[in-house]
């Protein structure tokens, strides 16, 4: 097989999008799964360099808004685990044990590798929140968490048994406070995965049934990605005192008064986000990354002629120079590879601009600029090309932005009954209907619902009321609330 079909992703993203995903990750070099442990993944260069970048604008938004940095221990006692009966029965079956040390010496104590952090944070914030002065008390980790999934396949970033995230642990004085800390979240989210990330996304209340175990109420924004499925982002959560009163997490008021905290936590998973962009934006050809996050975002590709290539090497070496005060650019001067050879792995990588250069450029005094947002081709003159890429650079997300809304809202649909739920998730649409309760006397009705629908219910629309009439497709029974439907990774 030659490099060039090695290169190239065979399968079509429309057609067989699980293939197609699989050569995209395979091929543009984002993870291995030869690591040996099902579920754990490596992830290499190219995808590294892009979630380091997402890492860092996410952390900026939470220092932005009084967060501050702690490092937790991996391990969490087993008595730490079990203090809040709802969250251990939620994670028990997902929990990654360590019982031994050594030669075969067995813990006194089992030790859980961490699925997610309450019972190391609240345990630690019954030390450090004293009084109301203390309050609001808004910490984050990044790091790992581990879950042992065993119900859906694992996919790379977007499934897996480790992924990387930030979790944020917060505690305030009332409930009132602690919603406005959900809310803000949301709108960090918003911030972030749409005008940074070019996510569209709906923020959904979570029914009764899906909460994060151990929460009052449940956030969670849901992505549609090209295969008509929903992936979950970050999701925020109210836990009221649900851990704060088990762990004894209690500040004085000012009268003196001794008071249970009133919690919230949050948690972008950074490795599923980047999933959900490459999976969203990219096409037949490869990755589509935002120009701010692409590890490369101008590559300038010499065409070389017998005789013409230090003269055409000095001109884009030139050039590379006065953009890189911008932008970062590589000039990709590598002998043994045709300019069609460079052009397709370009594409393949997701570069978001090419700059092309020979000698007949050199005499026209122009340049070819390929755009990877437009997948287009247009000869620009030299003497203008920091402008015209300022100009690209300006457009390019919200180009994706645009691309991408445009599908979002293509796919969600509206139904009325079983017959017309089961034939919109049949074509990959995300669902909209009337519900007869998200409460828990709804969750008999939803087992059944989703059973027969193939279609999981995502939630309200979170802070949006809409008008509800008519029956309930599970039950026929009236409506209480709109709910959105989707089959989801």
């Amino acid at each position: 097989m030659s490099d060039d079909k090695k290169q190239a992703i065979t399968a079509k993203k429309a057609e067989d999008f699980s293939e197609w995903y699989t050569q995209l990750v395979e091929r543009a070099e984002l993870a291995d799964i030869r690591y040996g442990i099902k579920g754990f993944v490596v992830y290499r260069e190219w995808a590294q360099i892009t979630m380091e970048k997402m890492f860092r604008i996410m952390i900026d938004a939470l220092d932005m808004t009084g967060h501050m940095p702690v490092v937790m221990p991996t391990l969490i006692p087993e008595k730490n685990f079990t203090i809040e009966a709802d969250h251990v029965e939620g994670f028990a079956p997902e929990v990654f044990w360590v019982t031994e040390t050594g030669a075969d010496k067995k813990l006194e104590e089992r030790l859980a590798l961490r699925p997610t952090s309450e019972t190391a944070f609240y345990q630690m914030y019954k030390l450090w929140i004293q009084s109301y002065r203390d309050l609001p008390y808004k910490r984050y980790q990044r790091g790992s968490v581990f879950r042992a999934e065993k119900s859906k396949a694992t996919r790379p970033f977007f499934r897996g048994k480790e992924f990387h995230w930030i979790e944020s642990h917060n505690a305030f004085a009332t409930e009132e406070e602690a919603m406005k800390q959900v809310e803000q979240d949301m709108h960090i989210t918003h911030e972030v995965l749409y005008k940074r990330f070019a996510i569209p996304h709906i923020f959904f209340k979570r029914p009764h049934w899906d909460k994060f175990p151990g929460a009052v109420h449940t956030f969670a924004a849901d992505a549609l990605m090209g295969s008509g499925k929903v992936l979950q982002l970050p999701s925020t959560h109210y836990l009221g005192k649900n851990f704060s009163e088990p762990f004894d997490v209690t500040y004085l008021d000012n009268e003196g008064q001794s008071k249970h905290c009133h919690t919230t936590c949050y948690g972008p998973s950074i490795s599923r986000i980047y999933g959900a962009l490459i999976a969203l934006h990219s096409d037949d050809k490869g990755l589509r990354l935002p120009l701010e996050l692409s590890p490369v975002q101008i590559v300038i590709v010499p065409i070389f002629r017998e005789g013409k290539e230090k003269v055409v090497m000095d001109y884009c070496n030139q050039l590379a120079g006065k953009l890189r005060t911008m932008y970062s650019v590589y000039v990709d001067g590598r002998e043994g590879y045709s300019p069609g050879w460079k052009f397709n792995q370009w594409e393949l990588k997701g570069v978001p601009i090419r700059i092309e250069v020979g000698p007949r450029d050199l005499e026209q005094g122009t340049a070819v600029i390929a755009r990877r947002d437009l997948n287009e081709k247009k000869e620009y003159l030299q003497n203008s090309l920091p402008q015209d890429i300022a100009k690209i650079a300006n457009e390019y997300t919200a180009n994706l932005i645009s691309q991408a809304e445009s599908s979002f809202e293509q796919n969600t649909v509206s139904a009325h009954t079983l017959e017309e739920v089961k034939a919109a998730i049949g074509q990959d649409k995300i669902v909209k209907m009337c519900f007869c309760s998200t409460g828990p006397q709804g969750t008999e009705c939803a087992a059944k619902f989703e059973e027969a629908s193939g279609g999981f219910i995502r939630g309200e629309k979170a802070f949006v009321e809409e008008e509800v009439q008519g029956l309930c497709p599970g039950c026929n029974k009236p409506a209480k609330a709109v709910v959105y439907v989707a089959k989801s990774y």
